[in-house]
């Protein structure tokens, strides 16, 4: 038998090709026209039927899943310096890919969204912050969640956190320092045989309208933190981010107070030596002042061992302030002996021709007529011993009082002038000097 087919002219061949492209051409768009017919719903119970969400997708196969996590901090509410923590709002962001999850493209359906309630039925990985203290994720209206699924298996999860995470800080530059806050986020109950934890880029997005009150946010460093625990590895990612603390509002509230205390305490040096209670006054004035501005501010502070920049400022004025007080004591004791003596002197009938005080003659007022009877009756006699031991007396008196004043006088100028060389090495010792030993805020 001859299967050989009949011979076809060219007209026929035509006709024949434009034949079998029509039928090709109905047959594909009434498939499209049926892939397009079919809804998400359709699609979600195809993909869904079957799935296990508490097994992790190459659970079986022995590949790890790579989940690339993302930060979009919202906010950096607070950052405490007595609890050594800081409270953060962000979005965290995951995609992975779920081989269960694939479905086909050609439905034209790019990406499917998903109900907060049908979310509990896709696997999700078991991220948790390492060094987080209080942490709530939001649920007002609803919880604050999102999931897309993409045709290629790939999801995207997204959730609205807010917490509290520790910041192991270094104060000894406070406040003028630098702090390194870290965040790290590794799987809980899965080694990196499972999950493998690995930052998108960028790792981290601000929002444009993030402001803190007493930090700048200089750079952030994301990295790869894998450890053992147990002998066992698991994935860690880690942020560093770089803070500097804003120097205007310790300036106005601390530094520039203090100060002026220090230099209101040099007002005793101007006043009269004899002018006791007004520097008495003004002495004490500025050490309590001093005591309570210290106590006021170190009790909003951590408790450490080692000596704070703040410490040394507020430990010196200090010492000037009550170095000013001291230096009062001092020209009053002086000028006090001193003045004594003048009094002594002032009192003739407390001194005799010879130099010898008898105080019993005045409790009596025949003492006092027989010193009076004495002094007419020598009232011609030779007083050269008289005059010449007053002299010495007022000559005494004179070199004491000036001494103090000129106590006085120094010390208006070496209290500034000692108070200004410490404040150049303070401010570039610790404008300039930086630590050995780098804060680690995990």
């Amino acid at each position: 038998m001859d299967f050989r087919m009949p011979y076809l002219s060219t007209g026929d061949k035509l006709c024949y090709i434009m034949i079998l492209n029509c039928f090709l051409t109905c047959g594909c768009k009434s498939l499209n026209s049926s892939n397009v017919n079919i809804t998400r719903k359709e699609i979600l119970n195809s993909i869904l039927d079957g799935y296990e969400a508490w097994i992790s997708p190459n659970y079986d196969k022995g590949r790890p899943i790579i989940d690339i996590v993302q930060l979009y901090v919202l906010s950096i509410d607070s950052i405490r310096d007595a609890n050594m923590d800081y409270t953060m709002s962000f979005y965290f962001r995951q995609r992975w890919i779920d081989p269960r999850l694939i479905y086909n493209a050609s439905y034209g359906i790019e990406v499917i969204e998903l109900d907060t309630k049908l979310m509990e039925r896709i696997w999700v990985p078991d991220i948790y912050f390492v060094n987080e203290k209080q942490a709530t994720m939001h649920d007002v209206t609803v919880p604050n969640k999102m999931m897309y699924l993409y045709p290629s298996g790939l999801v995207l999860y997204s959730t609205r956190i807010t917490g509290v995470f520790s910041c192991m800080m270094n104060l000894q530059k406070y406040p003028l320092d630098r702090q390194i806050c870290s965040l790290r986020l590794e799987s809980y109950a899965h080694s990196a045989k499972t999950i493998v934890v690995r930052w998108k880029t960028p790792a981290v997005e601000f929002s444009p309208s993030l402001l803190l009150p007493q930090f700048e946010i200089e750079k952030n460093h994301p990295s790869i933190c894998d450890t053992l625990y147990m002998g066992i590895n698991y994935s860690c990612v880690a942020l560093d981010i770089h803070l500097k603390r804003n120097h205007g509002y310790y300036v106005t509230q601390i530094y520039v107070p203090s100060a002026l205390v220090v230099v209101l305490s040099w007002v005793n040096f101007w006043l009269t030596v004899d002018a006791v209670p007004a520097r008495i006054s003004l002495g004490l004035l500025t050490v309590l002042t001093m005591t309570t501005q210290s106590t006021s501010f170190f009790s909003n502070l951590q408790k450490v061992s080692y000596i704070k920049a703040l410490d040394v400022w507020l430990a010196v004025c200090m010492m000037f302030v009550f170095s000013a007080l001291l230096e009062f004591a001092y020209v009053n004791v002086t000028f006090r002996v001193t003045n004594r003596r003048k009094s002594i002197q002032d009192l003739p009938m407390f001194v005799h021709t010879n130099g010898d005080c008898k105080p019993d003659s005045v409790f009596s007022l025949g003492g006092v007529e027989n010193d009076v009877t004495r002094r007419n009756q020598n009232h011609n006699q030779p007083n050269a011993s008289k005059q010449k031991k007053a002299g010495l007396l007022e000559s005494l008196y004179s070199k004491e009082r000036e001494k103090a004043r000129n106590i006085d006088r120094i010390s208006r100028i070496l209290f500034p002038v000692a108070f200004l060389v410490f404040n150049i090495a303070y401010w570039c010792v610790y404008l300039l000097w930086e630590p050995t030993n780098e804060p680690n805020g995990s």
